[in-house]
């Protein structure tokens, strides 16, 4: 595939994936895709279907803000902005209240075969639960 097709199933997984629509993951992601940044629990296709529907329920008005694209060879790179309403009461082990945040997130994508078949990120989780005032800033 092309730095260009890349980039477009990439999108494809931030937009419809994150719209809600768990079948798109059928689609674009290989079976034994590999989510470094979820459990073991949490891995291939279904993986990626349980992990954005969690997020989904947790922040069901997410808006994600694309800043930047990167591509070379088999990877992509998207940086951004999730704004969204938290809904949770806890976050990685803190109470959190609920409330709104805006994160800055980078999800690293390998395309193989046509598909994504791997998956990293890194996101301002500190930043969030500052944002919650789980934690003082």
């Amino acid at each position: 595939m092309s730095i260009e097709e890349n980039k477009a199933l990439v999108r494809r997984f931030m937009e419809e994936g994150l719209a809600g629509n768990p079948d798109v993951f059928d689609e674009i992601c290989s079976a034994d895709f590999v989510n470094h940044a979820a459990p073991a629990r949490r891995q291939g296709v279904q993986g990626v279907k349980d992990v954005i529907a969690f997020s989904l329920r947790m922040q069901p008005d997410q808006r994600w803000s694309e800043l930047h694209v990167i591509a070379e060879g088999d990877l992509v790179v998207l940086y951004g902005t999730r704004t969204a309403t938290w809904q949770g009461t806890e976050f990685r082990g803190h109470a959190t209240p609920q409330g709104p945040v805006a994160v800055e997130l980078a999800h690293m994508f390998r395309i193989t075969d046509h598909r994504i078949s791997e998956h990293w990120a890194v996101r301002d989780d500190l930043g969030m639960l500052h944002q919650l005032g789980a934690f003082p800033t």
